[in-house]
């Protein structure tokens, strides 16, 4: 199933505890929640192009199914990590003590970050 297009979020889940347990101020934490949110993705075979808006902010990585890649979030850091498919709707990425799980089910990106006993759930569907 091809990853490629543009997705509004349309919920989240846990989105405060989650912030908190990765570090950002409450200040960080209150602008995030106000902000849309829109992901596009463009796939070409095993590579990726990903790009997340959030607010006025704009993060894009590019990176190939099971090859190193460094990869920026949304919180300026960089990692050199390995993006792996779990099936042909799941990307699974670990950054540091993150794992990030992105999948797609029909119009809908649903992406879940999970540190130790926290996780966070976005859920977009495509425009």
């Amino acid at each position: 199933m091809s990853f490629t297009g543009k997705y509004e979020r349309q919920s989240q889940e846990n989105f405060e505890p989650f912030m908190k347990a990765v570090g950002l101020s409450d200040e960080q934490i209150e602008k995030g929640k106000a902000n849309k949110s829109i992901t596009e993705i463009v796939q070409t075979g095993k590579k990726f192009k990903v790009t997340l808006t959030t607010g006025d902010k704009s993060v894009t990585n590019e990176f190939v199914i099971g090859e190193e890649a460094e990869l920026d979030t949304p919180t300026g850091q960089k990692f050199k990590t390995v993006v792996n498919m779990e099936g042909d709707n799941k990307m699974v990425v670990n950054l540091n003590d993150i794992k990030s799980v992105t999948e797609i089910n029909g119009d809908t990106l649903i992406n879940t970050l999970i540190k130790g006993d926290h996780q966070y759930r976005s859920i977009s569907k495509r425009i």
